[in-house]
């Protein structure tokens, strides 16, 4: 029988952001044991150090993980940050799409699904509420709070099942989560090696982790100095579409569309709004919000025959050379280490970014596999790791490019090498909601191989005065063995004592700057 298109849509329903993402936890990133977990670590870790560092203070965290049966465990991380005020607690931790990082800056996360996410997936695998205890500063008074959360899907907020007040004993976040259908792994992608590299790029904290059987690790940090706080950079006229445009009129209090275009993107001087007037047939004297669409249009198709300067980039923090060295020397304790920090570069015409390199060699870097060491590449972006999808990221593509035989490395999938890369921007271009891999955009492409290419050459001249110094000690003990026997050869010959010949090769030894240990008499 012929149904008719109201039959059709009897069902038809609308999903809230929490019910979409309980059908589609994957793009949370929450797939496979191994990965939903470390997804979990990423997400409080990520959220107590952005906290901490916005406050100033030094971020300190503390994580156990208690096993309860084979894929069932218990996770609680603590933090020392701000904290947060009672009546927020619900909506940070049982609300999608909540934050304070909708904003053109640079941040660890962007999306505002990280703790309601990972409060979604325990909810999902054991049924059990979150329960949070927050210790604020209000009014100049440090209270705490106690709270039993759920999240209720339909309506995308959280719900309080109880409720108590808590002695404070300074500020901080305490999460206890329920999580089954995770493993806790030691591997490359796992919750271990995802604090390990967090250190890495946050040389500024520390981290206690208790893992399933009780061992207790101590990740010390290696520098105190708290990073500088990013600046928000308003959009440059080459980064926008004419979507960007029309949504930041709309919400715009400017009475003309030329002072809120002034107002609103970067580079927009009084002498560029003249420019723009003429190449658009805009008023641009009436109100932003009577802006059309292909109004809107025509002044982005007018933005790209315009020349402007570059964005500014100084709302934008790198880690810097001297703390990716310090990081990487004290977790991996390489023979040798160099890194580099690029010029600030844009994608996209427009969307500002800088990238680091490192590269650590010898020593415990590379990943361990048997008895030998492999190369590893260590992603991060906004200081943030980067575990998964490694294949399909830019950082991957561009690294791989690379000719390293030409900087001394014959095999480089076969050499203890650690490569670090850190992409730094306000809007980092990933490929989906699980931020795990970067896009290809052609700049990133081209200023990551730059920058690895520049540390590359620093281990090249390494590895070229190791090779030296490693044919000079070959001579020295040639000599050593057959100096001394030619010289009492030659003795006899002359019917005399056997000189000493040990001041002979302390001579060679300072000469050639021979490494090695001469202590003979």
């Amino acid at each position: 029988m012929e149904k008719q298109a109201s039959d059709l849509f009897k069902e038809f329903k609308e999903l809230t952001p929490s019910e979409f993402f309980r059908k589609n936890r994957q793009m949370l990133g929450f797939s496979g044991k191994i990965r939903s977990l470390t997804m979990v670590f990423h997400e409080l870790i990520t959220n107590s150090l952005d906290a901490a560092e916005e406050a100033g203070i030094l971020p300190n965290i503390e994580i156990e993980l208690e096993r309860i049966d084979k894929d069932y465990y218990v996770l609680r991380h603590q933090d020392n940050g701000p904290g947060i005020p009672e009546d927020y607690v619900p909506k940070v931790f049982c609300k999608m799409f909540a934050g304070s990082k909708f904003r053109n800056i640079q941040s660890r996360g962007q999306q505002g699904l990280g703790c309601s996410g990972c409060v979604l997936f325990s909810q999902m695998t054991t049924g059990k509420p979150v329960r949070v205890i927050s210790k604020y500063k209000e009014d100049g008074e440090i209270k705490g709070v106690e709270m039993l959360l759920q999240l209720d899907e339909k309506k995308n907020e959280g719900v309080i099942l109880e409720k108590n007040e808590v002695d404070p004993d300074g500020t901080g976040v305490f999460v206890e989560l329920h999580l089954k259908d995770v493993t806790y792994s030691r591997s490359e992608q796992g919750a271990f090696e995802y604090i390990r590299r967090t250190m890495i790029g946050n040389p500024h904290a520390q981290i206690t982790f208790k893992d399933p059987r009780g061992k207790i690790y101590k990740f010390k940090r290696a520098s105190t100095k708290i990073p500088p706080l990013p600046k928000e950079i308003p959009p440059h006229p080459k980064g926008i579409t004419a979507d960007d445009l029309l949504y930041m009129a709309k919400h715009s209090n400017r009475r003309k569309i030329k002072t809120f275009l002034m107002a609103s993107l970067s580079r927009m001087s009084q002498n560029k709004i003249k420019e723009l007037e003429k190449l658009v047939n805009v008023d641009l004297d009436k109100r932003p919000k009577d802006l059309k669409w292909d109004e809107a249009e025509e002044i982005v198709n007018a933005f790209k025959k315009m020349d402007f300067m570059s964005p500014p980039t100084s709302g934008l923090i790198p880690i810097g050379e001297s703390q990716i060295e310090k990081s990487m020397k004290k977790m991996l304790n390489p023979e040798f280490v160099a890194s580099t920090t690029r010029k600030p570069a844009t994608y996209k015409g427009g969307i500002p970014f800088i990238t680091e390199a490192a590269i650590a060699y010898g020593g415990n870097a590379g990943r361990k596999v048997g008895d030998q060491r492999k190369s590893e590449i260590i992603r991060f972006a906004n200081r943030v790791p980067l575990t998964f999808d490694q294949g399909s990221c830019a950082i991957t593509e561009a690294v791989k490019s690379i000719d390293w035989k030409r900087y001394g490395v014959r095999d480089f999938e076969n050499s203890p090498i650690s490569v670090f890369v850190n992409i730094v921007s306000t809007n980092v271009p990933y490929l989906s909601t699980g931020k795990q891999s970067i896009a290809p955009e052609p700049e990133i492409l081209h200023e990551v191989r730059q920058a690895v290419m520049d540390v590359a050459r620093k281990l090249r001249r390494y590895l070229r005065s190791k090779a030296i110094a490693r044919e000079e000690l070959q001579k020295y003990r040639l000599f050593k063995k057959y100096i001394p026997i030619i010289i009492k050869e030659a003795a006899k010959l002359a019917e005399t004592s056997t000189p000493n010949y040990n001041n002979f090769l302390k001579k060679i030894v300072e000469k050639r700057n021979i490494p090695g240990e001469i202590n003979e008499k």
